[in-house]
């Protein structure tokens, strides 16, 4: 299995995908440049996850290369990122699959403008409820997804 818990030296890999990917999926939902190039900082990102109550919640995938990171709280998956570069590749389905067996994940909230998230999380079990919430200090709206258990 390439996926283990992240270490102190994992952190400015997961900050650099997060930054990545955040500027690439959510700029053009969010339109602020200043967030996206001011706040959203490579540095300020690993100082946030360097927390060890945060970083002791991060799981990566690593072949030699970290390549993603899932971060789970209890039973929700609070985030779920793979290097724009190595999308594709199935590392989200894993990372997800291992959220599942090891930790019962049952639900997560995705931005309701990103689609290709939803889909994604949908072909992996997890289906859109009727809950929104505001994403915290913005306009856009969170919706639920919970697994859908078969059995």
């Amino acid at each position: 299995m390439n996926i283990r818990r992240a270490t102190a030296q994992d952190l400015s890999r997961i900050a650099e995908i997060l930054v990545f990917v955040k500027r690439i999926k959510y700029r053009p939902i969010f339109r602020n440049d200043a967030y996206s190039f001011g706040e959203l900082q490579v540095l300020s990102v690993a100082e946030e996850y360097g927390a060890p109550d945060i970083l002791s919640q991060i799981w990566v995938y690593d072949d030699g290369i970290v390549k993603g990171m899932i971060h789970v709280e209890g039973t929700e998956i609070r985030e779920l990122y793979v290097d724009w570069f190595f999308q594709g590749q199935g590392i989200g389905a894993e990372l997800i699959e291992f959220a599942v067996n090891q930790f019962s994940v049952s639900f997560l909230w995705a931005l309701e403008k990103n689609e290709d998230a939803i889909r994604f999380y949908q072909r992996h079990g997890f289906y859109r409820t009727d809950t929104k919430k505001l994403e915290e200090g913005t306009t856009e709206y969170l919706c639920l997804l919970e697994r859908r258990i078969c059995g």
